[in-house]
């Protein structure tokens, strides 16, 4: 920034994510979730900085295919063979990614062209098959961007985003601006996604959208993340063990209602130790030290497990009733972006 100062947007943050998961990162705004996608696409601005490693691996079907360091790797193999091919982007600013000049028929059109080689004959009908696929109105195709509404720009993008059927989908606030059905329409397609055997990683403040087809999730607050849990014991009866997670949750309308005091701290100020602690009933002075993520949860106090009404399954711990993950790491994740 400015007078040489820098800001830590996103800081140690590590996870995995297996082809054939969906992992729903959640928090309030500002807390560095869109950084973080962004800098896995290099699409960070001029004057951020990235260390360490997002290391993204081929596919089981794909052999010989190297595995890419998309933290270290050039523009020229980010644009020639990572995006849109083996890592595609629901962006969360749909308009601002359209070209204003062109229609979303041609959009898809050539995205079709570049992605999968489809022939010109073929082109209209499959622009047509990939708007259907994100219940982006046919009769609207040959519309340019600035003649949809928010909601119609956002099933454009997630069109285009679903065309290559990348081994890696970021998918970031995919339902903004769409009413409830079209909410489960758009997620339940992006599941589809991951239950072919690629991997989804779900950005969203729709707590509602991440239980209907999250595996795990990982909850990030001031740059870091401080809760990974089974979507199930999440949204579940033994519930988060973080505070902020569990203050999430008692915020919808159909829990508690209850929102949680205070507001997120800037991120050129945050206290000493833990950022949430000033928000926080449960503080004591060793709030004051970081605490490290153990056991999936960062926190000096984290809240009891409560116990669940029947017995645990044998499931995998990292697969929700009804999604399971294949075997085989998608990409594994270890950053901090300062800017």
């Amino acid at each position: 920034m400015r007078g040489g100062r820098h800001i830590a947007a996103v800081t140690n943050v590590s996870f995995d994510l297996a082809a054939g998961e969906c992992l729903a990162l959640v928090g309030e705004s500002g807390c560095g979730k869109s950084v973080l996608a962004s800098a896995l696409l290099g699409l960070l601005p001029g004057n951020a900085q990235t260390a360490g490693t997002a290391l993204l691996t081929a596919p089981d079907d794909t052999p010989g295919t190297p595995a890419v360091d998309l933290l270290t790797a050039g523009e020229r193999t980010l644009a020639r063979t990572v995006r849109g091919r083996r890592v595609g982007l629901v962006p969360q600013s749909p308009a601002a990614h359209l070209t204003p000049v062109r229609t979303v028929r041609a959009h898809l059109q050539e995205t079709l062209r570049e992605l999968t080689g489809t022939r010109r004959a073929a082109l209209r009908a499959a622009a047509e098959a990939a708007a259907e696929r994100a219940s982006f109105p046919a009769g609207l195709l040959d519309h340019h961007p600035h003649q949809l509404s928010g909601g119609q720009a956002q099933r454009a993008a997630t069109a285009l985003a679903l065309v290559g059927d990348a081994p890696l989908l970021l998918a970031d606030e995919p339902t903004t601006g769409l009413d409830r059905d079209l909410v489960e329409r758009t997620v339940d397609e992006l599941r589809r996604h991951a239950d072919e055997g690629r991997a989804l990683l779900l950005i969203t403040h729709d707590l509602a959208a991440a239980e209907r087809i999250a595996d795990r999730v990982a909850v990030m607050y001031a740059g870091r993340i401080v809760e990974v849990a089974a979507a199930d014991r999440f949204f579940g009866a033994e519930g988060p063990r973080h505070p902020y997670a569990r203050g999430l949750l008692a915020a919808l309308p159909e829990r508690d209602f209850t929102p949680i005091p205070g507001m997120p701290p800037e991120l050129g100020a945050l206290p000493d130790g833990c950022a949430f602690a000033p928000r926080c009933t449960r503080r004591t002075d060793i709030c004051r030290t970081l605490p490290p993520l153990t056991g999936g949860t960062a926190c000096h106090h984290p809240l009891p497990v409560t116990p669940a009404p029947s017995p645990a399954s044998d499931a995998s711990p990292i697969a929700a009733p009804g999604h399971p993950a294949p075997a085989g790491t998608a990409t594994a994740v270890e950053e901090t972006a300062r800017a």
